[in-house]
Order: structure tokens, then C-alpha cells, then sequence
């Protein structure tokens, strides 16, 4: 008996099992009692032979899916979402969500990645997969229930860890090129291998890209950058071509340029790395992106000084502005998000600064003030940038970063700098004096926060209120 016969004899209990899950045995029982077939498809199958986690079931029908959806969900009495432009339905029971549609061939435009749909068979609906991993099935039906259907020999690609496409790649890619980066996206997810003639034939295509939305390539981007190992997905990306596509700005980073002996370290290496430092510690999205930005403007910041070689300087200024126009033009959000990841590309240097000076503490309330309850992921940031392999480097940094922790949090203890809101108003300040909104009320406000800042006064209501009066006393109030 061979290995895939093995695997599938031992997965033929388990899918008896799943079977008698409460929803899996009503959409068995619906579909047998309406006499149609129908099969469990795709990314559940596969997850199921890996062993990971998996609540998402698509189910295809030999016929309409949505009136099997809603007799199960009638079953249920559960709410039945209906997508009739795309021919599927979606219901939630027992912690599953269970995507119904009928089987279907599809045939593309060169234009379009939106196929023209035909009603088909459980083999039209195979064929039109992405990958081979993809495509198995799981039938429903009398005669063979719980067998699996497997055309492509997806099973013997998921044991030998490869994504290949189930036809001739060209015509996969050409037809949706959004399946070119889930191929990246798979390989950097499941630590799989894209087969040469697959690979290849996204580098012939990869310039088909731009007919997919932005809104849909970032979707795949996030889940890349989501993945154990970023890195995989975005050297991919770089090596396939797609990444000077849909992301011209990283690459940017790529190359080391040499001058008078002097070489710089190559900064699209050194952001990956970063990545996947931080990924190790962070399932924070928005954290990660912080990361692929932090050294963003380094191209557009890079200079050659005889005496200090290579230098990057204001490159954390730059980045942050050009934060704002990255995500705009990625279609990311531009709201809370983008300020968190653009505050962190800002202040991603200034805990290096303190590590390698004497730390004060008025540099240690300006960075609370300035980080506030991000501060936190800035330090893990910090911490994950340190990409030395130089063990003695890295050991020192980072034994200095703890060092700034420890400030940080008997500072935050003392003065309660985190957040910070001046103890004295703006309204303190106009009643007291009987102004209205002035300039002067700005400067008094700031000249308050600054000497709490530097330690002068305590970061309390009196001792802010009696330095309000000197400072209004210099400004003949």
C-alpha cells in the first residue's frame, strides 16, 4: 500500500467524524434527501490533511447552492445570506460558516479577471481551481460518502509540501492574476515550495497584476505579512517580479552600493529581518506594517560623507511623511492605523539614541510623552531593528534597551507622563487672566509642558499653576 492510499485510509475515519458534526450531517442529509450531489471543496479539505484549524466549508452543488443553503439554514433556523450576482450562500451555525454554490465552469476575458459563469460539473469546478491543494473534494452523497476526489493528486503535493497550479499556469495566471500572489501567499502561510514551471510562469505574468484591485492585492499583502515568516512571501514577491508591481517603494530598498571601501548594509534585507523579528514577538498587524515602513525613505535620505561613509540622516522624518501616501496609494486605511504605523516609523530611532547615550530623564519623559501607550510596541520595535550578526552588537543594544525600559518605568511611576494632558487648561489660563483664545495662552500652555517635560516642575496642578504665573508674567499679563 503506498503512502497516499495510507493517508487516505487514515483520513477516511477522521472524515467520518467531521461527517457527523451537526452541521456537516444536516447538509449531508438535505443534500441526499433532495437527490443532488454535492462535496465539501477546497481550502478545508486541505486543512483538514494538515491538521490546521479550519471553521471556513465551502460546499459545491451539482445544481443551485442556494436552495440548499436555504433549506439547511431553514433546518437551522438560521438567517441565509444570499449572493444571487455570484450564485452562492453563506450561514453561520455550531461555530462553522458554511458557503454554499453551484458547481460551475468559468471562461475569462483578457481584460477581466470576472469570469463568465456556466453551470457545471464537480470536475468544471475542479478544473477551474487555483492549485492543486485546492481542489480536492470530500463527497456528501450516497454510494461513495466521505470519499475523497482528487483529479490532481493534490494529496501527494501536500505531503511533498509543492503548490502547482491544476492547469497550464500561463492560462491560471492570465485568467485571475490575483492567483499569482495567493500562490506567494500559500507558500509564506504553509511553508510550501511553488513548483519551477508555476514560478516561472508568475514571472511571465506578473505584469497582469495590475487589472486586480489594490483592495484585493492588500488583502493577500496582510495576509503574507501575517504569515510565521514574512520574509518568504516578500522575497518571493521581489524574485517573481510582482513586488516592483504592487509595492514599487520597498524595493527601492533593494542593493548595496559601494564607495571608497565603504558599503552600506542592504536596507531591503535588513526590513525583512525586522519583520520577522517582530513576528516572532507581535500578531499585531499594524505592528508588522510599522516594521516594512521603518526605513522607508532610506533611498531618498542616502548620502556619502569621506568621514562618516553612508548615512541615512532625517530618514525617520521622511518615512513618516511618506507613510500617508503609501497606504493611500495601497488602499490601506487611512485613519488610526496609518497614525499608529506612521508614529512608530518616527520614533523607531529614538530609543537607539538613548541605548547608546547616557539616559536623562527628561529625554525619558519626552519619549513617553511623544509614544504614549504605544510606547510598548516601539520598545519591541526597537528591539526586533537590531539585525547585527555581530552576537556582541546585538547583546549590547539590547542590554541597554532594557536599560531604558527600567527608566521608562520608574519615570512613568513618578510622573505619570504616559498620555500626557497638561495639569493646567487652556480655560484655567483664559479665566484667570481674562483673555480670550490667544497666542499667548499657546505659549503658556507649552512653556508648562516643556518644564514638566525637562523635570523643572512636577507634573501636578500646583505647581503648574505657580509656573503659569511667571510665565504670564514675562508676557506682561
Amino acid at each position: 500500500m503506498d503512502k497516499k492510499t495510507i493517508l487516505e485510509t487514515v483520513l477516511k475515519d477522521e472524515i467520518l467524524q467531521l461527517l457527523s458534526h451537526p452541521t456537516l450531517k444536516t447538509i449531508k442529509e438535505t443534500v441526499q434527501l433532495e437527490n443532488v450531489r454535492a462535496y465539501i471543496i477546497g481550502g478545508y479539505v486541505r486543512d483538514l490533511i494538515l491538521q490546521r484549524p479550519s471553521k471556513d466549508i465551502d460546499i459545491v452543488v451539482e445544481g443551485c447552492g442556494i436552495d440548499i443553503a436555504e433549506k439547511v439554514a431553514e433546518k437551522f433556523g438560521v438567517q441565509v445570506n444570499v449572493f444571487k450576482n455570484f450564485g452562492t450562500a453563506m450561514l453561520k451555525t455550531h461555530e462553522m460558516e458554511v458557503e454554499f454554490v453551484g458547481a460551475r465552469k468559468e471562461s475569462y476575458r483578457r481584460e477581466s479577471r470576472k469570469p463568465i459563469v456556466e453551470n457545471g460539473s464537480l470536475e468544471d469546478d475542479q478544473n477551474r481551481r487555483d492549485f492543486t491543494i485546492n481542489a480536492l473534494a470530500i463527497s456528501l452523497n450516497k454510494g461513495d460518502l466521505g470519499s475523497i476526489v482528487d483529479p490532481f493528486d493534490g494529496i501527494t503535493d501536500l505531503e511533498k509540501k509543492l503548490i502547482r497550479t491544476p492547469q497550464n499556469p500561463d492560462i491560471t495566471f492570465s485568467d485571475d492574476p490575483l492567483r499569482m500572489i495567493r500562490a506567494i501567499r500559500f507558500a509564506a502561510q504553509l511553508n510550501f515550495t511553488i513548483v519551477e514551471d508555476t514560478f516561472e510562469a508568475i514571472r511571465r505574468n506578473a505584469g497582469r497584476i495590475e487589472i486586480v484591485s489594490k483592495e484585493r492585492i492588500c488583502e493577500e499583502l496582510n495576509k503574507i505579512i501575517m504569515s510565521g515568516k514574512p520574509s518568504t512571501g516578500f522575497e518571493l514577491l521581489e524574485k517573481s517580479g510582482l513586488l516592483r508591481q504592487i509595492f514599487p517603494q520597498l524595493l527601492l530598498l533593494k542593493g548595496v552600493e559601494s564607495k571608497n571601501g565603504k558599503r552600506h548594509k542592504d536596507n531591503f534585507e535588513h526590513t525583512l529581518q525586522v519583520l520577522d523579528n517582530v513576528a516572532e514577538k507581535s500578531d499585531n498587524l499594524w505592528l508588522r506594517w510599522a516594521a516594512l515602513l521603518h526605513d522607508i525613505a532610506k533611498p531618498a535620505t542616502k548620502k556619502f560623507d569621506d568621514k562618516l561613509g553612508w548615512t541615512f540622516h532625517g530618514h525617520e522624518f521622511l518615512g513618516s511623511k511618506m507613510t500617508p501616501g503609501i497606504f493611500k496609494y495601497l488602499k490601506l486605511p487611512l485613519n488610526e492605523k496609518m497614525k499608529y504605523v506612521q508614529k512608530l516609523v518616527l520614533l523607531h530611532l529614538r530609543p537607539i539614541v538613548l541605548a547608546q547615550e547616557e539616559v536623562t530623564d527628561s529625554a525619558i519623559r519626552r519619549l513617553l510623552f511623544d509614544a504614549g501607550d504605544d510606547i510598548d510596541d516601539l520598545m519591541l520595535l526597537c528591539d526586533a531593528d537590531i539585525t547585527s550578526k555581530n552576537r556582541k552588537t546585538v547583546d549590547k543594544y539590547l542590554s541597554n534597551f532594557q536599560l531604558v525600559r527600567t527608566k521608562l518605568k520608574e519615570i512613568e511611576e513618578k510622573d505619570a507622563i504616559r498620555n500626557f494632558q497638561p495639569p493646567v487648561s487652556g480655560e484655567v489660563i483664559m479665566e484667570t487672566y481674562g483673555i480670550g483664545p490667544s497666542k499667548e495662552v499657546g505659549l503658556i500652555k507649552n512653556a508648562i509642558k516643556e518644564a514638566i517635560l525637562d523635570g523643572i516642575i512636577k507634573n501636578n496642578y500646583e505647581e503648574a499653576y505657580n509656573y503659569m504665573k511667571i510665565e504670564a508674567e514675562k508676557l506682561g499679563l
